[in-house]
C-alpha cells in the first residue's frame, strides 16, 4: 500500500511524484503507457513566462521556473535557460506587447525595431520591435519527467522497471540523487486505471487491468485524459484536446536561433476559446541542432491525422519570421494533445466531491513550464502543509455541467 497513487507518468505526474517523495510519502505511479508516452512526450519543452497574463497562472509560472532551476542543477537532462524574444509586426502590436510586460511584474526588456538582431541576427527585416523575457527556458520533457522519477526511486536502473518496491535496493549507499531517504517511487507501466475503490465516500485506491492498488490519496495526473479519470470518480472535470503540430528541422551547422522566438499572435491564440484551427509562428533551436517550429492549435478531439495544409502554413510563418529557414528541410512532424480547460487554468488541489482524491491536469500547453510547482503545491497538501500559493483559482470544483 501507498501513501499516493498518481495517475500519470508525464511530466507533470513525475512532478507530483519526485515532490511526494521527497517529503517522505511513499509513490506508486500508474501509467497505460511507457513514461512521458501522452502529452508529454508531444511538446517543444517550454518554461515560459512571457505568455502568460497577470493572475494566478502566472504566479505558478514564476514558482516552477524558479524550482525548474533547482531541478536543473544536478543534471540529468537538458534545460537551457536561453530567455524569450517576443517580437511585434507593427507599432501598435509593440505598444501592447510593452502594456503586458509592464502589467506581468517579471524580468523583461524592450526591444527596439534596431536592436532585434542584436538578440536573433537572421530575424526578418521591417519588424517593429519586441519584449526580450530572460527567464524563458526550454527543457527536454522526456528527459526531464524520466529524471525526476529516477531521483524518487532507490536505484536508476529500476526507474522504468513495471512494478519496482520501496524494498529494492534499499540503503545501497549509490548516491542516487534522491534529496532524502524516506519516500519512494514505484512505477507501474502498462498498467490502465479502470475505476476507484471506495472506503464509504473516501476513495482508498484505484482498480486496474492487473489489479487494485491500494493508496490512502489518489492524484489525476492524466493530461488530456484528465477529465475521464475524473469521471470514474464520479466528478466533472470538462478537460478536452487541443491539438497541435510541431515541424521539426534537419540537424544545422551553426545555430540560427538563439532564444525562443515568437510573434504576438501566440499570447493572442493562448487565451483563445476558439475551437478552429489558428496558428502563430513559434520558432526555437535545440541542443541537437534541429529547429522545432509551431504553433497550431484546434479542438478536433483526439485525431492524429497529419494535416499538410497546417504543417504548411506552419512553415511558411516561421520563413516569413527567420527568412534563412527557406533553405533548411523539414524532416518530420509530430503532434500533441493540449489538456484545454474552458477559462484556461490547470486544475490542481483536492476535490471536495470525492475525499481522498487530487487533481492536477488540465494546463494546456503549460504543462511542463508548470509541472514543478504544481507537483510542489500538491505534495504541500499531501503533508498538511499550507501551500506556497493560493489555490482556490484552481479548485476543481469550479464548474458545472452546464457552464462548461
Amino acid at each position: 500500500m501507498s501513501d499516493v497513487i498518481v495517475v500519470g507518468a508525464g511530466v507533470v505526474g513525475a512532478a507530483c511524484a519526485y515532490y511526494a517523495a521527497r517529503a517522505g510519502l511513499d509513490v506508486t505511479v500508474v501509467d497505460r503507457g511507457p513514461v512521458a508516452g501522452g502529452t508529454t512526450g508531444s511538446g517543444e519543452g517550454n518554461i515560459l513566462v512571457s505568455d502568460k497574463e497577470p493572475g494566478p497562472e502566472l504566479e505558478l509560472a514564476v514558482l516552477s521556473n524558479r524550482l525548474w532551476r533547482t531541478l536543473a542543477e544536478p543534471g540529468g537532462f537538458e534545460f537551457e535557460a536561453k530567455g524569450g524574444l517576443v517580437v511585434a509586426e507593427t507599432e501598435d502590436v509593440q505598444r501592447q506587447l510593452t502594456g503586458l510586460a509592464a502589467e506581468q511584474g517579471v524580468e523583461y526588456a524592450l526591444v527596439g525595431a534596431s536592436e532585434l538582431r542584436d538578440h536573433e541576427p537572421h530575424l526578418a527585416e521591417g519588424l517593429a520591435g519586441g519584449v526580450y523575457y530572460p527567464q524563458d527556458a526550454q527543457v527536454q520533457p522526456m528527459l526531464a519527467a524520466a529524471t525526476m522519477l529516477r531521483r524518487g526511486t532507490d536505484d536508476y536502473g529500476h526507474a522504468y522497471g513495471d512494478d519496482y518496491g520501496r524494498d529494492n535496493g534499499r540503503g545501497n549507499g549509490r548516491g542516487n540523487g534522491r534529496d532524502n531517504g524516506d519516500g519512494t517511487v514505484r512505477l507501474r507501466l502498462g498498467v490502465e486505471v479502470t475505476g476507484f475503490l471506495r472506503s464509504g465516500e473516501r476513495v482508498t485506491g484505484v482498480r486496474t487491468s492487473q489489479g487494485d492498488v491500494l493508496g490512502d490519496a489518489v492524484v489525476n495526473a492524466a493530461g488530456t485524459w484528465g477529465g475521464q479519470i475524473a469521471a470514474l470518480a464520479g466528478a466533472h472535470l470538462p478537460i478536452l484536446p487541443r491539438r497541435g503540430f510541431i515541424l521539426v528541422t534537419e540537424p544545422l551547422r551553426e545555430s540560427l536561433i538563439r532564444h525562443k522566438v515568437y510573434t504576438a499572435a501566440y499570447v493572442t491564440n493562448v487565451a483563445s476559446d476558439s475551437a478552429g484551427l489558428e496558428t502563430s509562428a513559434v520558432v526555437e533551436g535545440t541542443p541537437a541542432g534541429t529547429v522545432l517550429i509551431g504553433a497550431s492549435r484546434e479542438r478536433v478531439g483526439f485525431d492524429r491525422t497529419t494535416s499538410v495544409p497546417v504543417l504548411s502554413r506552419l512553415a511558411a510563418q516561421a520563413v516569413a519570421l527567420f527568412p534563412a529557414l527557406r533553405e533548411v528541410r523539414a524532416i518530420r512532424s509530430y503532434c500533441g494533445f493540449r489538456p484545454y480547460c474552458p477559462d484556461h487554468l490547470p486544475v490542481i488541489g483536492a476535490d471536495p466531491r470525492v475525499p481522498g482524491l487530487y487533481h492536477a491536469c488540465g494546463h494546456e500547453g503549460a504543462g511542463i513550464g508548470l509541472a514543478p510547482a504544481t507537483g510542489h503545491l500538491l505534495a504541500q497538501l499531501l503533508t498538511g502543509e499550507q501551500p506556497d500559493l493560493d489555490l482556490t483559482p484552481f479548485r476543481p470544483d469550479r464548474f458545472t455541467e452546464e457552464t462548461s
